[in-house]
């Protein structure tokens, strides 16, 4: 074990008010839920913050809606709600596949959505869904409550535009046009990291998105747009190494990924016809 458990400390707000307060005074502090990340982090020692803000308990973070046509997501909300709503099913069935081969059932009931976007890993199961999804990140603060578009919310390695006084509260996901498709490379379809996913969209417009190919989650823009002008699949596998650059590391080689990527994207073409 890399830490000692008297290092550490832990607030326990009973509100999502008081939790702002908290974190408006000390942008320091870790906001944290399930913790199916940080107490590996902390074992391991690569999160080296010793303080904590457990936000688990806060009912107004949680919840599966739809208003005004777009479905929103609490943060708090877990992998197994999203399994079993048919809400998202409905309207977003690749969140609910990805959400399956998220670890175990034991991760998948404690592991929230708003966790993996924080954690702001490239190979975060449910990032390239939402970036495909055209997804809004609600961030809120004491003094107001902004909408990020996913897109830009990642700014490098685990590197994103929130700001220490704001939590993640909601996503918002706007209806999805098209077929939707993905798939996750892996030593198993489960309880393992990713060495590559895809996320993608056949309708009016083809977004394709991938996870474990670069610094953050992308879009493969250039790929996508030969798709969407009625290009070839060769030509679209031409222009995907315009849009990724995976590297090597302890699960894959660059050069797997990259030829991965280029069979994922033609079967997604060839199921999605």
């Amino acid at each position: 074990m890399a830490f000692a458990p008297s290092t550490l400390s832990l607030a326990r707000p009973r509100s999502l008010a008081q939790a702002l307060d908290l974190i408006a005074e000390d942008s320091t502090l870790t906001p944290i839920a399930g913790c199916t990340d940080v107490y590996v982090g902390l074992h391991f020692g690569t999160v080296t913050n010793r303080r904590f803000v457990d936000l688990w308990n806060l009912k107004e973070l949680r919840g599966i809606t739809v208003k005004d046509g777009v479905l929103q997501i609490g943060a708090l909300t877990t992998y197994s709600q999203i399994i079993n709503s048919k809400l998202v099913a409905k309207r977003v069935s690749m969140l609910v596949a990805a959400a399956r081969e998220i670890g175990g059932a034991q991760i998948q009931n404690r592991g929230t959505l708003g966790g993996n976007i924080a954690n702001a890993s490239p190979a975060g199961d449910t990032l390239p869904v939402l970036a495909a999804a055209d997804a809004r990140i609600v961030l809120r603060s004491k003094t107001g409550t902004r909408k990020v578009p996913f897109s830009e919310f990642y700014t490098g390695y685990r590197r994103s535009v929130r700001r220490g006084d704001e939590l993640i509260t909601a996503v918002e996901i706007p209806p999805v046009d098209g077929r939707q498709w993905w798939r996750k490379v892996g030593t198993r379809r489960a309880q393992a990291i990713s060495k590559i996913m895809i996320a993608a969209i056949r309708g009016a417009r083809v977004r394709i998105a991938y996870g474990s190919v670069a610094p953050t989650v992308v879009l493969a823009a250039n790929a996508a747009a030969v798709l969407s002008r009625g290009g070839a699949v060769a030509d679209a596998r031409a222009a995907l190494a315009k849009d990724i650059a995976p590297i090597d590391d302890v699960r894959s080689t660059g050069a797997y990924r990259a030829a991965i990527a280029a069979n994922l994207l033609e079967e997604f073409w060839t199921r999605t016809a």
